[in-house]
């Protein structure tokens, strides 16, 4: 077996900033999309578009409709993915980008419940999927956007730019929601949550444009490059993904449990868990819950970059794991909190939670990325993040909601959290990590088996 190796590049901290800011401005976006439907599937659609009926079970089916999104999110990994991985990510996310730009905007036009019935939420679930689709395959190429541009010691560094996008758009999607709150519900329930919705329009213009100027990334070019000089016809990249990463697959799809499902069991069902009496009777405020999400989003968002950093300190596995014990602990406190009458306890510990949860998402776009090789990168890890999120994302509210209502005791969900955290903690354990040789490819080691690239010839 010979080992054969690209030609080493000149990193550029420019270049890699300049794709880092690209893609934190994309993701963004589509996380403002997608966390402003969660925002309303909490506060508004249980009664514009399912009014009928128990206050609970039309919660429920909001979060039903909710998970539709999650479920169209690996089929939009597999069309993406392959253009991603053939025709470079720079394209792959700017059709994304669009996508998911229409279908948010489509829906701050929608006719309730009130006006067409039963097509109300049947409509609602179509632009739920598009939404989908598109954020299937963008993560996975803004990850590769600014992972494949730095060198191994600073990939988590710059692999924390797209995972800022998290935090901004949901900072973005409480904050609107806040404000639109302040005067009271009657304005938010008589067309005022379509605002949200038709913004989007703006903030895609601009994501466009910022991601058209970016050059495609030099380990994909130095792919491209090697299938023309070699005359290579490469495979599917979803069959070269299921023949020879499926391992890797499953290990990711259980390392991300807590930053996907468990984000969204501390944001979204504590919305309703907080401010719903048709859930629990702790009757928070929406605007004060609201502004308890905000906080914790610009606590989160303010963090992401210098956990990144420490994690190429420390190790991204170790700053990994610690969170996942951290998040674990703090979430019993957090959750407690909302039943006292300490309102500035309960912004301390929803901050401090998302701050140590973060330790799991700030290092993961590079701690996935670099499991798998980069004939079938984009692929492989949009496909088992996507699937994973349909998961643990997906459901996470909506089992959450039922545990709660069938038991009665936040402990149920605390228990939740606690298993998802031991299942990402065991597939941690059993990650891969390879390395990119374009920068250095003086550090190359023999791969395993199972880390076999293109640039291994038998």
């Amino acid at each position: 077996m010979t080992t054969h190796l690209p030609p080493a590049q000149e990193f550029s901290h420019k270049r890699a900033l300049r794709a880092g800011f690209a893609s934190f401005v994309g993701t963004a976006i589509e996380f403002y999309d997608f966390y402003v439907y969660a925002t309303a599937a909490a506060l508004v659609f249980p009664a514009l578009f399912f009014p009928e009926g128990d206050p609970f079970l039309a919660v429920l089916s909001s979060f039903g409709i909710y998970a539709v999104g999650f479920f169209a999110r690996p089929f939009g990994a597999i069309v993406f993915g392959h253009i991603g991985d053939r025709l470079g990510r720079r394209l792959s996310l700017m059709l994304t980008l669009v996508l998911m730009g229409v279908g948010t905007a489509l829906v701050g036009v929608l006719p309730t419940y009130a006006l067409v019935g039963i097509w109300a939420p049947i409509l609602l679930v179509i632009l739920r999927i598009a939404q989908g689709l598109a954020i299937g395959g963008e993560w996975g190429g803004a990850v590769l956007m600014s992972v494949e541009n730095a060198p191994d010691k600073y990939k988590g560094f710059y692999g924390s730019f797209p995972q800022l996008g998290n935090p901004m758009g949901a900072l973005l999607a409480a904050g609107i929601f806040s404000l639109l709150t302040i005067g009271g519900d009657d304005f938010l329930m008589n067309g005022g949550w379509r605002i949200p919705f038709l913004l989007s329009i703006v903030l895609i213009g601009v994501g466009f444009w910022v991601r058209y100027a970016v050059e495609e990334t030099p380990v994909f070019q130095e792919e491209a490059k090697r299938w023309k000089e070699e005359g290579v016809k490469p495979e599917l990249p979803l069959k070269i993904a299921i023949k020879n990463n499926w391992r890797q697959m499953l290990l990711a799809m259980g390392l991300i449990p807590i930053s996907t499902g468990g984000y969204y069991i501390v944001t979204t069902f504590a919305t309703s868990y907080a401010t719903d009496p048709g859930i629990s009777d702790i009757n928070m405020p929406e605007n004060t819950f609201l502004n308890v999400l905000s906080i914790a989003a610009l606590c989160e968002l303010i963090s992401t970059l210098f956990i990144g950093a420490l994690s190429d300190r420390i190790g991204r596995k170790r700053t990994f794991a610690i969170a996942l014990v951290g998040t674990s602990l703090l979430a019993i406190p957090m959750f407690l909190s909302l039943e006292g009458d300490q309102l500035w306890l309960v912004f301390l510990l929803f901050a401090a939670v998302r701050v140590v949860m973060n330790g799991t998402w700030a290092p993961m776009a590079s701690v996935l990325s670099q499991m798998f090789a980069p004939d079938s990168r984009q692929t492989s890890l949009s496909f088992s993040y996507s699937l994973g999120n349909a998961i643990w994302a997906g459901l996470s509210p909506l089992v959450a909601t039922a545990l709660y209502g069938l038991t009665g005791s936040i402990w149920s969900v605390i228990g939740m959290l606690a298993a998802m955290a031991a299942l990402s903690l065991v597939c941690l354990a059993f990650a891969p990590q390879r390395k990119d040789y374009i920068f250095d490819p003086k550090t190359v080691a023999v791969p395993t088996p199972d880390e076999q690239t293109p640039d291994v010839q038998k």
